[in-house]
């Protein structure tokens, strides 16, 4: 608590602390939506699986118009890339040192989840559990991963898109609509294979936005001046952030999605449900981002008395302690029910209540609070390699040798996430994950932290001169 204090009184004036709520309630939202719907039951064989409850509850599909929260992580990855860049630019150094930087925080707690994960299939292989059966137990505690890869690809993107931001402002996130929308005729009139570009097109968009929204809260170096608000080239670059603008694009998107899912040809739900025609998200699609549109509009509208309310040290403590290990609660929740099911029904006693029913229901309160405590032993033991990533001010640049070493680097755990995403759960991989991906992924982070460790620089880096400047 002491610590949580300390860096709450030294949280500078321009941190928007509004974008670190949003990042820490849109993960809180996903764990407790997952655990939420999953639903619970044995296979053929009597082995434990599980699905999503939305295709026997189609009376909550609406809901998910607010508790699909990508979007949400998306725009604040927006936000905190620009002003992370921004700052680091200031400081003297480069997109390649950047990337290089802002990795370490991704890459680190994912790597020990894999890592762990690999070890656990190992040790099941050689007690004589099936390969098959060892790659579904994985492949379920890797969902989250299929979001990593969309984010990590992301973040190399940003310097350029950033700079196309400045130039030509929101013009960018419409043409990518227009992209999605393309797209999204490819799916529903062919050929399908159009729509693939929207796993990048659509959360670039979201990701444009977030852009948009740094540049409405913090003044442009390139700009100084009271009088660089009124300048053309900064009014359409910056996001308007009042509460007419909210309710406007609240409205907008909500009207979009009515239209879309009601008359159009969209599902109802922005989560898959077995079944439907379309999927929303894999990929995105111009329904997900109304969706977006309309959560956007309500981000604004609870600015002002949300701001108010974070500048409370209590609050805010609590927004830097989940912070501080927010992609390890991502990473291992799925990894926490795994655990609790396996114990449970190795003890004989895992409920399996038809969903809907009365008793489906009441298992839910002792269901999620199991689940927090299994998480919240999971964080407490790998937390702490999230938490205490060092992250560096800028150093000097390398050439284009480091740079091409750097791509290759990055592009290793991409690549490896891609494989495993794109695996089917019913192979047969001893090691749970295609070792081939594996191997791909780790090759990659370790020629990672070999950069961060200074190797291939002109210069060493320079020690950390206040990680709060860039989210």
């Amino acid at each position: 608590m002491r610590r949580l204090r300390q860096l709450a009184e030294r949280t500078p004036p321009s941190r928007e602390r509004y974008a670190d709520m949003l990042r820490a309630l849109a993960i809180t939202m996903v764990v407790i939506g997952h655990w939420a719907i999953t639903v619970i039951g044995h296979d053929q064989s009597g082995r434990p699986n599980g699905h999503s409850a939305l295709g026997d509850l189609p009376w909550a599909w609406p809901i998910t118009w607010v508790a699909q929260v990508m979007p949400v992580f998306f725009l604040v990855g927006g936000y905190a890339n620009a002003a992370s860049l921004t700052a680091w630019r200031s400081r003297g150094g480069d997109a390649t040192g950047w990337l290089i930087d802002r990795s370490s925080r991704l890459i680190r707690p994912t790597t020990a989840l894999l890592v762990i994960l690999a070890i656990g299939a190992a040790v099941a292989r050689l007690r004589g559990i099936d390969a098959t059966e060892i790659r579904t137990v994985v492949w379920f505690a890797t969902i989250p991963l299929w979001f990593l890869v969309a984010y990590l690809v992301m973040v190399p993107l940003a310097p350029a898109m950033y700079a196309l931001h400045r130039r030509v402002g929101l013009v960018v996130p419409l043409v990518l609509l227009g992209l999605v929308a393309l797209g999204d005729v490819g799916r529903i009139l062919g050929p399908a294979g159009l729509a693939t570009g929207n796993y990048l097109f659509g959360w670039l968009a979201v990701h444009q936005l977030g852009f948009a929204w740094y540049d409405a809260r913090a003044p442009s170096p390139a700009e100084p001046g009271r009088g660089s608000a009124d300048r053309p080239g900064l009014r359409r670059r910056r996001l308007p952030t009042s509460r007419r603008a909210g309710a406007v694009l609240l409205l907008v998107g909500l009207v979009a999605l009515v239209l879309l899912t009601r008359v159009g040809p969209y599902p109802v739900a922005m989560l898959n449900v077995p079944g439907e025609r379309l999927n929303n998200t894999a990929p995105p699609s111009v329904a997900l981002l109304a969706a977006a549109t309309a959560q956007l509009g309500l981000i604004l509208l609870l600015q002002n008395p949300a701001r108010r309310w974070l500048r409370r040290s209590g609050p805010w403590q609590a927004v830097i302690a989940v912070n501080a290990v927010v992609l390890t609660v991502f990473l291992w929740h799925l990894t926490a029910a795994v655990l609790l099911v396996g114990l449970l029904d190795t003890l004989g006693v895992l409920p399996t209540p038809r969903v809907g029913s009365a008793a489906w229901w009441a298992w839910r309160i002792p269901w999620l609070l199991a689940l927090a405590v299994v998480l919240a032993a999971l964080v407490g033991v790998f937390g702490p390699i999230e938490a205490r990533t060092r992250r560096h001010a800028a150093a000097s640049t390398g050439g284009p040798v480091r740079t091409a070493l750097v791509a290759i680097g990055y592009a290793g755990p991409v690549l490896g996430l891609l494989w495993n995403s794109l695996t089917p759960k019913s192979a047969a991989e001893p090691l749970g994950l295609p070792a081939p991906a594996l191997a791909a992924y780790l090759a990659g982070a370790a020629l990672l932290r070999l950069l961060r460790s200074g190797w291939g620089s002109r210069g060493s880096p320079h020690r950390d001169a206040g990680r709060a400047s860039g989210s």
